[in-house]
C-alpha cells in the first residue's frame, strides 16, 4: 500500500498543477450507473486498471490543505498549489513612492480641465503653493481659501556654468540664484520676504498686500516688481530663458527703469471684463552719478484678454522717471502672449526716451512643451531681440539670438542649454556664448 499512496500522491499533484496552470472551466454530471460500478470496482481492487475514484481538488476552505490516506498533509499537492498561483503583491513598510508636481499640459492638467467644466476647482499639487507672490502675483488666486497654507517656505537654488567667446571660451562656473522666502496668506492680507543669498542686493521681495474677499482690489507697499515691461514681470522660474535678455537689462539695470523698487501700488482685477487688471503706483525714485535719490517714478500696466479669449493676452505698460519733476526718462511697451496647442508666443514693443536720445526695442519668444511621459518633458525655445538708440551724439545698436532645449521634471527641477549670439550695447563685434543651468526649487 506504501507504493499506491506514493503514486496516489505525484498522479495528485500533477493533475492540480495542470489544472491551476491552464484557465478551464469544468461542470461534473451525476455519476451514472456504470461509472458506480467502475468506482465500486478500482474501490476493491486499485491495481486492476480501473478508473481511479473521484477525488476532490481543491477543499471548501482554501486555508484546509488535502491530508494523504494516512492523515497526513499531502506536501506534493501543497507544493503544486502554491507553484501555481500567483505570489502575493509586497510592499516594504516605511517606504513611500516620491511624488513630482506634474507639468501643465500633462494628463493630470487635462483632468484638471475636465474638473474645471465642472466648477471643481483642483490646484495640482506643488504649483502655485511652491509659487512666489512677488514672482506671480496671481499664483494663489484660484486656490480655495481652506487649501491655502497660512504659512509658506519657499525657495530655489541654480547653479550655473557659461563659456563666452569674448573672453576665449574661457568657463566661468557661478551659483546664480539661492533664492528662500517665506510668506504667510490670511483672509485679507498677505505677506512676503525673499532674499537671494547669491545676489549683491539680496532683499527681493519684502511687502504686504491687502485685498477684498472677492481679491477684485488689491492694495500693495513695500519692495516688490513695478508694472512694467511683461518681461520683466514673468517669474523667472516660467520664463524658459537662463536670464531677461539685453533689452530688459539695458532698460531696467543701466538706466534704472522698472525692476523691484519701494512704493506703493493698487491693483483692480475684474475677470468677468475680459480678465482686465489695472495696476499703477508710486515707486522710489533712481540713484545719480553722484549717488543722490531722484525724486519718485510712476508705473502702470493694464491688460486684457479680447472676447474672453483666454489663450491671448494682450498689454500696455509704462514707466515715467521723476513723474513729479523733470521725467528724464519715460517708456511705453505693448506686449502680447499668445498659448495654443502646446506653443507660447510671447513679443513686446518699446519707446522712450534716455538721457542719451530716443530709443526702440523689440522682443520676440517661442517656446513648445514635448511631454515624455506624466513627469518629463522637453521644452526647446528660440528668441531674438534688438535695441536701437537714436540719440544726437550717440547712435548704436544691439541684437541677440538665442536658442536651446530644456529638461523638466515637473515643476521642482529643470535643466537648460542654450547657446546665444548677441552684439551688446559697448561691443564692437557680435559674440557667442554658451550655457548650461541647472536648477531645483521646494
Amino acid at each position: 500500500m506504501g507504493g499506491w499512496r506514493v503514486d496516489e500522491r505525484a498522479r495528485k499533484g500533477l493533475l492540480v498543477a495542470m489544472l491551476m496552470g491552464v484557465p478551464a472551466v469544468s461542470v461534473a454530471a451525476p455519476p451514472g450507473p456504470q461509472s458506480e460500478a467502475v468506482v465500486a470496482q478500482a474501490e476493491e481492487d486499485p491495481f486492476s486498471g480501473g478508473v481511479e475514484p473521484p477525488v476532490a481538488l481543491l477543499p471548501e476552505d482554501p486555508t484546509e490543505q488535502p491530508a494523504s490516506p494516512d492523515g497526513d498533509t499531502d506536501t506534493s499537492l501543497e507544493g503544486a498549489v502554491a507553484q501555481a498561483l500567483p505570489p502575493p503583491e509586497r510592499t516594504t513598510p516605511g517606504v513611500q513612492v516620491p511624488q513630482v508636481s506634474p507639468l501643465p499640459g500633462g494628463a493630470d492638467a487635462t483632468q484638471a480641465e475636465q474638473d474645471a467644466k465642472k466648477g471643481k476647482k483642483k490646484q495640482r499639487p506643488g504649483q502655485a503653493q511652491d509659487d512666489s507672490l512677488g514672482e506671480n502675483p496671481d499664483a494663489l488666486d484660484d486656490l480655495p481659501a481652506k487649501e491655502v497654507q497660512a504659512i509658506r517656505v519657499i525657495g530655489r537654488v541654480s547653479a550655473q556654468a557659461r563659456a563666452d567667446q569674448r573672453n576665449q571660451f574661457q568657463r566661468r562656473l557661478s551659483i546664480a540664484d539661492a533664492r528662500v522666502g517665506v510668506s504667510t496668506s490670511l483672509s485679507n492680507l498677505e505677506a512676503e520676504v525673499t532674499a537671494d543669498l547669491a545676489d549683491s542686493q539680496m532683499l527681493k521681495d519684502a511687502f504686504v498686500r491687502l485685498a477684498d474677499d472677492k481679491k477684485r482690489f488689491r492694495l500693495y507697499g513695500g519692495q516688490f516688481k513695478t508694472p512694467f515691461l511683461q518681461r520683466s514681470l514673468e517669474s523667472s522660474w516660467d520664463l524658459p530663458l537662463q536670464d531677461r535678455g539685453l533689452v530688459e537689462e539695458y532698460i531696467t539695470e543701466t538706466h534704472q527703469m522698472g525692476g523691484r523698487r519701494m512704493g506703493v501700488m493698487g491693483e483692480v482685477r475684474l475677470k468677468q471684463v475680459w480678465g482686465l487688471k489695472v495696476s499703477a503706483g508710486f515707486f522710489q525714485g533712481a540713484l545719480d552719478e553722484a549717488g543722490v535719490r531722484l525724486k519718485e517714478d510712476a508705473a502702470a500696466r493694464v491688460s486684457v484678454r479680447p472676447f474672453n479669449f483666454k489663450p491671448l493676452t494682450v498689454g500696455v505698460s509704462t514707466y515715467v522717471s521723476e513723474a513729479l519733476d523733470l521725467a528724464r526718462k519715460h517708456a511705453v511697451a505693448a506686449d502680447a502672449e499668445l498659448k495654443l496647442a502646446g506653443f507660447v508666443f510671447t513679443g513686446e514693443a518699446i519707446s522712450g526716451r534716455l538721457p542719451l536720445g530716443p530709443f526702440t526695442a523689440q522682443m520676440l519668444l517661442a517656446q513648445y512643451l514635448i511631454h515624455v511621459g506624466k513627469e518629463w518633458a522637453i521644452q526647446p525655445v528660440a528668441g531674438f531681440e534688438a535695441l536701437q538708440l537714436r540719440g544726437d551724439t550717440v547712435r548704436g545698436d544691439g541684437h541677440a539670438l538665442v536658442g536651446g532645449f530644456n529638461v523638466l521634471l515637473g515643476t521642482r527641477f529643470r535643466a537648460q542649454f542654450q547657446t546665444e549670439r548677441a552684439l551688446r550695447p559697448g561691443d564692437e563685434v557680435p559674440g557667442l556664448q554658451h550655457s548650461i543651468e541647472f536648477g531645483a526649487r521646494f
